[in-house]
């Protein structure tokens, strides 16, 4: 597959501080794709403006603008491009194959439940103050993250022994993880994969948020 080239201005609104939007600006980087980057201010809510809900009637970041194409949702803008950019790449980061299609689709709902409900809630609560239940949060955290370190003993990827979309979209929220006060310590294969991620050709990282006193 040739890979594609953007005809018109990539737009990414969101938030540097938003793993969701990482997981996007992430991806864009690993596919070496120039994009313009649109802060989004939800303290003021600019998500609820009619200008933005016309982007995103969910009123959520993120969302891409490539052209005259909008794409809205994190894992669905990790889908978009990597059928439209991806081709050519060495890495196969949504594969063809039934089974492991079905291997990075397992991982799209884990982010967008477990992983968003627990390491990352429990985050919003430390880095935002936002009013969760964070012991809520916590429990989900610990349903996680000994699933991911039980797959990622027997192969150094989540969905395959290479990496996917799946990496990417779990990457951030479990990267930050400590500063939500969840611990990543009791997890060597989980650190020794996101070590793997960082060293993909590409990689750009997250701003650090400070930790939780005493973690």
């Amino acid at each position: 597959m040739t890979r594609s080239i953007p005809q018109g201005e990539l737009v990414l609104y969101g938030l540097p501080l938003s793993g969701h939007c990482h997981r996007v600006a992430l991806f864009l980087s690993l596919l070496r794709l120039p994009y313009r980057y649109e802060n989004v201010d939800l303290a003021g809510g600019a998500h609820r403006r009619p200008d933005f809900l016309a982007l995103n009637p969910f009123g959520q970041i993120p969302v891409l603008k490539d052209g005259e194409q909008v794409i809205a949702d994190s894992n669905a803008i990790l889908v978009y491009l990597a059928r439209r950019y991806g081709g050519g790449e060495e890495i196969e980061w949504l594969p063809d194959e039934p089974v492991a299609a079905a291997e990075v689709q397992r991982w799209f709902s884990a982010a967008a439940g477990l992983l968003a409900f627990g390491p990352a809630r429990a985050r919003l609560k430390h880095v935002f103050g936002a009013p969760i239940d964070y012991d809520a949060a916590v429990e989900l955290a610990n349903r996680l993250l000994p699933v991911m370190e039980a797959e990622l003993a027997r192969r150094p990827y989540l969905a395959a022994d290479a990496p996917t979309l799946a990496d990417i979209a779990l990457y951030s929220y479990t990267a930050h993880a400590p500063e939500g006060g969840i611990s990543l310590q009791p997890y060597p294969h989980i650190r020794a994969w996101l070590a793997r991620v960082e060293a993909l050709p590409g990689f750009v990282g997250m701003p650090r948020s400070a930790l939780p006193a005493g973690a």
